[in-house]
């Protein structure tokens, strides 16, 4: 699995953070996305594709 982020399309939501804090984290200053496992383990995928599932402005970019 590979994840991509779009932080120009990101509002700031923080559900990824929510879904998957080992993947996800949002900056302090405007609470952007910060990708923090580009290539996640198998045991992280169904989280990770929950959160690009939820994500309100379709930021999260998941590829096999």
């Amino acid at each position: 699995m590979k994840v991509t982020v779009d932080e120009d399309k990101c509002c700031g939501a923080g559900q990824c953070v929510l879904i998957a804090p080992e993947v996800f984290d949002q900056r302090d200053e405007d609470g952007i996305v910060v990708l923090l496992d580009a290539e996640p383990g198998a045991d992280r995928h169904a989280a990770v594709r929950e959160a690009a599932a939820v994500c309100p402005a379709f930021a999260i970019e998941v590829s096999e």
